[in-house]
């Protein structure tokens, strides 16, 4: 019997219940005992609205108060040395720190998970790294789920890829070298599962679907083998998901002892007859033929044709109806909107009525299209109604992208003689001092923010108060003597959501929360249709801020790229076509800020990295089109006027060829975390242009000292001239409080200024 399964659930809450749980833990609003009743709560409606849906298999374990990958270090007893951890338990205020850091410890290093905007915690191996299981999270919350009668499967990160995902501890080691020893704690793991009455484990290997060396490859067979023995009573299956699996790779996971493989069959359909082709007679195949990762409602039909193709070839009592990849990636509920007008809402499914599809998919496959023919009818009539919508096609953006020409790619001079007319425009001291955007967004700002979005406030009231809080903001970056100011933000919600409401093509939801990183959660516009600029979007914000001062006030934008990224993007046409149209609009505004009188303008590109295929084969295409599509906003400009980009969480050995084709005069990136590290493709490079390593992690509530900003600046200076170096946090401080951010940036422009003084004498 074709069974209907899913990969993982959003865990944030419907209405960000996680969050603001978590958050009011933070702040010792709710101990510990009271979070855990939360996310009991929680993890029960999760459950539940799955079990409703009709899903055979329910997973258990993707459930997290932070992040996956951290739930596995504490598993496995993988924690740093700093934290001070002497075995035993490892309660909430060390998980915490770990993920947040303490006054005096920093934090894990973030980054991004594969090509998505999930961010997740980056374990840290020594050479002699010892493992323990230290965290039953995945045996007690299976129990959990059989008390409240859920069929449930666990779901762990699995050994390999975990490995993979994690840094070394010192330099030229490689923690794939210590999987013999964490294979113990995996084995303890699945023996518990299997004792507890587990029938499936899920196990997720999404390093699979990435050009991996014969070393990495090698390690599945022997691991799986010993991970098979433990618990030969359990049935196993192994995830791959984001693309599809190389041939090399594929042959290797068809090999293991395992009973059953998902694959990706939205963004890796090619793959299919060769999954069919190579796949043992022993294995089950999980379908993924529902997107986990848009809110695009799925084509019926053709997902039917796919899964019927598996069913003729393998037999219906070998293949699970899937999502591509866990719905962590989508928002909760469509229900719940009530932004969206009809046309629209009928175009799109969230996770929730993803989880309808797969099941509607099963019964199809079990019973006959005709049993559940309304739904087919009505998913096909939404497919027509989109297609044919005079809402997707605007002729004047297709006019303009034809007439785009190389040289509106390219800025007029070489960066050596923009840098001199800019410094003489500029007037700028050594190693600069400025922020990356945004100020505290605090209560009173989103109160505010509310109050006029729901008609309370007039547009005159709520513009006067953003006035007071920019120049507030202006006055305190001149007290603390910081060169290069910004507005701070206060008019924007969402640093893409913001753009995509003042372009046309874009749409809204009221709640499309999805998790970017621990309680952080953005809400993606969605793009239907074709992109333009109807008019200005922060000239007036940008021009008022700068009349408040003599020092040059930065015009702060969000890059194409990213826009396109952190988006929600029609699937009717190549992304690279999409993005060159966002690359226009924000081209227009990059020129009348300059016409405006703003003489530094950032554009922010953080998913420029973030949009790399997995397959290195795939890069070429896409950095081609990505590059280009930022120089296309960038280029309209003189060389006087100083062009900023931003990027955090990346890692830039690979792509450092690609960072300088974009030709940005300062690109600031995180390097905090890294201590730095993240620098050394830049020396190696030769990068000619400036650049600002992050010396503050703003994602921690942690106020470095001067002396450790002032360590992280010398080494900076020791990897690059010093007059290439500009000084500044890591990202925006939006999530940040006052005192903490007051704090930190005087520490910041006193380690500044200390180097001044002594780089003159």
């Amino acid at each position: 019997m074709v069974l209907a399964t899913n990969l993982g659930f959003p865990r944030i809450g419907a209405r960000r219940e996680l969050k603001k749980a978590v958050e009011a833990y933070w702040k010792g609003e709710l101990d510990g005992s009271s979070l855990d009743a939360a996310a009991r709560d929680l993890r029960r409606i999760r459950w539940a609205t799955q079990k409703e849906a009709g899903l055979d298999y329910v997973p258990c374990n993707d459930f997290s108060l932070y992040d996956q990958v951290l739930d596995t270090i504490v598993m496995v007893g993988a924690v740093p040395e700093r934290f001070g951890w002497g075995g035993g338990e490892i309660d909430l205020g060390l998980y915490f720190a770990m993920a947040r850091g303490r006054p005096e410890v920093p934090a894990l290093e973030m980054t991004k998970w594969f090509d998505t905007n999930y961010h997740y915690l980056v374990p840290e191996i020594a050479p002699d790294q010892q493992f323990a299981f230290s965290g039953r999270k995945a045996v007690e919350e299976f129990e959990e789920a059989k008390a409240q009668g859920v069929p449930a499967r666990p779901v762990l990160l699995g050994p390999v890829s975990f490995l993979l995902l994690s840094k070394p501890t010192v330099a030229g080691s490689d923690p794939l070298d210590a999987l013999d020893r964490l294979l113990p704690v995996y084995q303890a793991v699945l023996a518990e599962l299997q004792a507890a009455g587990a029938e499936w484990v899920q196990l997720d290997e999404p390093c699979l679907v990435q050009d991996l060396p014969e070393k990495a490859l090698g390690r599945f067979a022997p691991a799986y083998g010993k991970l098979r023995t433990a618990a030969p009573g359990l049935k196993l299956l192994l995830a791959s998901y984001f693309e599809a699996l190389p041939q090399a790779n594929l042959d290797v996971a068809v090999g293991l002892p395992v009973d059953a493989l998902h694959v990706d069959l939205v963004r890796g359909r090619e793959q299919l007859d060769r999954v069919l082709g190579t796949l043992p007679d022993t294995m089950s195949l999980s379908a993924g033929v529902i997107d986990g990762r848009n809110v695009w409602r799925a084509d019926l039909d053709k997902a039917l044709a796919v899964l019927s193709a598996c069913v003729e070839r393998l037999g219906g009592d070998r293949v699970m109806v899937a999502p591509s990849c866990s719905l962590l990636h989508s928002p909760v509920d469509l229900d719940l909107e009530t932004k969206l007008d009809d046309e629209l809402k009928q175009w799109m499914a969230f996770a929730t009525q993803k989880l309808g599809e797969i099941s509607v998919l099963a019964s199809a496959l079990r019973d006959g299209r005709e049993t559940v023919a309304a739904v087919f009818d009505a998913s096909s009539k939404a497919a027509k109604s989109r297609r044919k919508s005079s809402r997707i096609h605007n002729p004047e953006v297709g006019k303009r992208l034809s007439g785009v020409t190389g040289d509106m790619a390219h800025r007029a001079s070489a960066f050596s003689a923009r840098r001199e007319k800019q410094q003489a425009a500029l007037n700028l001291p050594p190693l600069p001092t400025t922020t990356i955007g945004s100020f505290p967004q605090t209560d009173r700002v989103r109160k505010a923010r509310a109050a006029f979005r729901r008609g309370e406030t007039s547009r005159e009231a709520y513009d006067g108060f953003l006035r007071q809080e920019t120049e507030r903001t202006i006055r305190f970056q001149e007290d603390l003597d910081i060169d290069v100011l910004v507005h701070g933000e206060f008019e924007r919600n969402d640093m893409v959501e913001y753009f995509g409401e003042l372009l046309d093509g874009f749409a809204f939801t009221s709640n499309g929360w999805v998790q970017s990183y621990g309680s952080r959660c953005v809400k993606p516009p969605v793009i239907y249709g074709d992109v333009a600029r109807p008019e200005p979007m922060t000239v007036g914000w940008t021009t008022y801020a700068q009349s408040l001062t003599d020092r040059p006030v930065k015009g702060m934008l969000t890059g194409p790229v990213t826009i396109l990224q952190w988006s929600f993007v029609r699937d009717d046409q190549p992304r690279s076509e999409t993005c060159r149209q966002i690359a226009l609009a924000i081209r227009d505004e990059v020129c009348d800020l300059e016409a405006a009188g703003t003489k530094i303008i950032q554009i922010d590109e953080p998913a420029f990295r973030e949009g790399l295929p997995l397959r290195h084969s795939e890069w070429g295409m896409y950095l081609a089109w990505a590059t280009e599509s930022f120089r296309l906003s960038s280029c309209g400009v003189r060389d006087e006027t100083q062009i900023h980009t931003h990027m955090c969480y990346s890692e830039f050995n690979d792509i450092i060829d690609s960072i300088a084709d974009l030709d940005a005069d300062v690109i600031s990136i995180e390097t905090s975390r890294s201590r730095m590290e993240l620098l050394d493709a830049f020396v190696a490079f030769h990068y000619p242009n400036e650049i600002g390593p992050g010396v503050y992690d703003i994602h921690s509530p942690r106020v470095p000292p001067k002396e450790e900003m002032t360590e992280l600046l010398e080494k900076a200076i020791s990897r690059l001239s010093a007059d290439q170096v500009w000084v500044n946090p890591d990202c925006g401080l939006k999530t940040r409080d006052w005192p903490e951010t007051e704090a930190a940036l005087r520490n910041l422009v006193a380690a500044a200024k200390a180097l001044r003084v002594r780089a003159a004498a």
